[in-house]
């Protein structure tokens, strides 16, 4: 089982920024893909930004000009960079693997690893 852990919510004022970053238990090369997504009080969970083994990124289009998805694969990490936020942005975020189940014949099918979720608040 993939373990993740997530670091750098906190509180911060309209127009601040934030980094969160995701510590995988296996080397991410091994993962199909990294990513993030956020849940506020009676929403639904969104993406908010992802990027696959290749480098290939996919984002929610409200954050596309604000928020930078990152992956250092030494360290085994994944970063959202998040600028300029807005109190829309206000959620908790959980980071998110997509873990191939059999990783010896292929990719897929695959399965999914959260994290449990670090609070973001951004206040008018």
């Amino acid at each position: 089982q993939v373990q993740l852990v997530e670091s750098g919510g906190g509180l911060v004022q309209a127009g601040g920024s934030l980094r969160l970053s995701c510590a995988a238990s296996i080397s991410i090369f091994r993962l199909n893909a990294m990513g993030w997504y956020r849940q506020a009080p009676g929403k639904q969970r969104e993406l908010v930004a992802s990027i696959a083994w290749d480098g290939n990124t996919n984002y929610k289009d409200s954050v596309k000009d604000r928020f930078v998805i990152s992956r250092d694969n030494a360290k085994k990490t994944v970063t959202l960079e998040m600028n300029n936020l807005k109190p829309e942005d206000t959620a908790v975020y959980y980071c998110n693997a997509r873990v191939p189940i059999n990783p010896s014949l292929s990719r897929l099918p695959e399965n999914d690893s959260w994290g449990q979720g670090t609070q973001v608040t951004v206040s008018a």
